[in-house]
């Protein structure tokens, strides 16, 4: 997830790139790209490098997990489960590495970190105000061949919203 995460952030990279990032052997991580790319996450940048020096890129397609799928199906709680911890943890770790960068200028001030604690939605409102947070989202994302405006940086939105359960007060 890593590996993965690093691909889909910084772009293209080799084995021997990712391993100094994430602190592994080159070897297993160049197992984990093989891997990645057998299950269609990840592929080989043809015209790139060298017979030894393999680059690879994430595949330009929406992951999603619509963990609600696994819900019943006792053979893959655990690893989504496993995965979903792994996934948020990553979240988080964004989060926190924003937090304790130093940012200057116009930077400092341009994000946020938020939540809202007072709606009170159906199930179906919830859908609905995701999807249309995700058009938002939508809307600023550049098309793959875009020039990004002089100045820009890459910009990392996390949604999280979901139900929670009342709990009582005493």
């Amino acid at each position: 997830m890593r590996i993965f995460e690093l691909l889909n952030l910084d772009g293209p990279a080799t084995a021997t790139l990712l391993a100094e990032r994430l602190g592994e052997n080159t070897g297993t991580v160049s197992w984990h790209l093989r891997h990645l790319a057998e299950h269609g996450f990840i592929e080989e940048e043809t015209g790139r490098g060298t017979k030894r020096e393999r680059w690879w890129r994430r595949i330009p397609v929406r992951n999603e997990l619509n963990t609600a799928e696994f819900r019943n199906d006792p053979d893959s709680r655990g690893a989504v489960s496993l995965y979903t911890h792994e996934l948020v943890q990553q979240y988080f770790n964004r989060v926190t590495s924003y937090i304790s960068e130093d940012w200057e200028g116009d930077w400092r001030n341009a994000g946020t970190i938020a939540d809202w604690t007072n709606l009170r939605l159906t199930p179906h409102q919830l859908m609905q105000l995701n999807a249309e947070l995700a058009e938002v989202i939508s809307r600023h994302t550049p098309a793959a061949d875009a020039e990004p405006a002089p100045g820009a940086l890459p910009v990392v939105v996390q949604l999280q919203a979901f139900p929670r359960k009342t709990r009582g007060t005493g």
